[in-house]
């Protein structure tokens, strides 16, 4: 299962980071082509932070990875 869970988890890690990473630099590309009083959508800040949210907690999980894995063998070695 943490085989699935990881490759998977990889895979929506990289999609995920690629319209985060366009949408910000479109974002303050308009924001400075429109002037300082120009306003984004709610929409389009709440995908945005939507969008971070979910990196963030998919990056958390795989750099916790090797360490779930070490217990995980000294869990199976101490029962054998």
């Amino acid at each position: 299962m943490t085989k699935f869970l990881n490759k998977w988890l990889r895979k929506a890690h990289r999609w995920i980071s690629v319209p985060t990473f366009l949408s910000i630099p479109i974002m303050l590309f308009v924001r400075m082509t429109k002037g300082a009083y120009f306003t984004v959508s709610p929409q389009f800040e709440a995908a945005q932070q939507l969008l971070i949210f979910l990196l963030a907690l998919s990056g958390a999980y795989l750099y916790f990875i090797p360490y779930i894995v070490k217990s995980q063998r000294k869990k199976k070695k101490s029962s054998s």
